[in-house]
């Protein structure tokens, strides 16, 4: 089942169901829907005359973790990490597909970074890892845009990760039983038709059992936190030359199972 949040013609945000070239309502927004899906009951809408929110618009958490791929700690020269790399971003930084991605006029070094992205579906605290996936709604797409410079000033990340519109999310959620294995499959991110990652998640070093293991040792999970499990290789700052977002660009990340996250960039104002 693929869940989308959208801007209904009365202005509110609902969840609905997409089937074939459709949203069907489901009366209620996201996390409701999250909690215990109803019964979808209308009305129907054309899916291309329907404006697209991100899947979950102001996540309860929003959990990032950093050089999670074997490829990208290997281009950036980093050791395999221990335990995981957590930080986060603030809500306000969360857009949907087809939104801009706006570049901070503070910043010069603005980044991309493809990501699978995991939806809580049943909360809790201590979970162990065998019982993890248990705790799965569904599977979405994000960008970690990143501002290299803000990020790399100091040891810590999350002013660098949080501009506003720096966490494009979407296009919607996949169920988890429509992907029988998260941990193979193809990911992208391509810009103007040139493809700048290209990997695949057997590529993780911390699979996401583990990262739920570990995150709800410290924090209790709730439904809708969206956990975003890191990039692989081919960033912009590590290519020669560095490739930083630049304002007319269109980015485009492709995951396999679930579809296509896009989103154009524009100079902040």
């Amino acid at each position: 089942m693929r869940l989308v949040s959208f801007r209904a013609p009365d202005g509110s945000a609902q969840a609905g169901v997409v089937s074939g070239d459709r949203v069907t309502s489901l009366g209620v927004g996201m996390l409701e829907a999250i909690r215990s899906i109803p019964e979808p009951r209308g009305p129907s809408f054309p899916l291309s005359e329907t404006r697209l929110l991100a899947p979950i618009p102001s996540p309860p958490k929003f959990i990032c973790v950093g050089l999670n791929y074997r490829d990208h700690a290997a281009e950036i020269g980093l050791e395999i990490p221990k335990v995981p790399t957590i930080f986060s971003k603030f809500s306000s930084a969360v857009i949907g597909p087809g939104e801009p991605i706006v570049l901070p006029r503070v910043s010069q070094r603005p980044d991309y970074e493809a990501e699978l992205a995991f939806v809580i579906g049943r909360g809790g605290r201590h979970v162990p890892a065998a019982r993890a996936m248990d705790h799965v709604f569904g599977y979405t797409i994000a960008n970690d845009v990143s501002a290299r410079d803000y990020q790399m000033a100091t040891s810590q990340w999350l002013m660098g990760k949080t501009f506003d519109s720096f966490a494009p999310l979407g296009p919607w959620i996949v169920t988890a039983d429509e992907i029988p294995d998260p941990h193979a499959l193809a990911i992208s991110l391509e810009i103007g038709g040139e493809k700048l990652q290209n990997s695949n998640t057997r590529e993780l070093i911390f699979r996401i059992p583990e990262l739920v293991e570990f995150i709800a040792g410290v924090v209790t999970l709730e439904p809708g936190d969206v956990v975003i499990t890191g990039t692989p290789s081919g960033v912009g700052f590590m290519r020669k030359p560095p490739r930083y977002l630049r304002p007319g660009d269109e980015v485009s990340i492709h995951i396999e199972g679930i579809g296509t996250l896009r989103n154009p960039v524009i100079a902040e104002t």
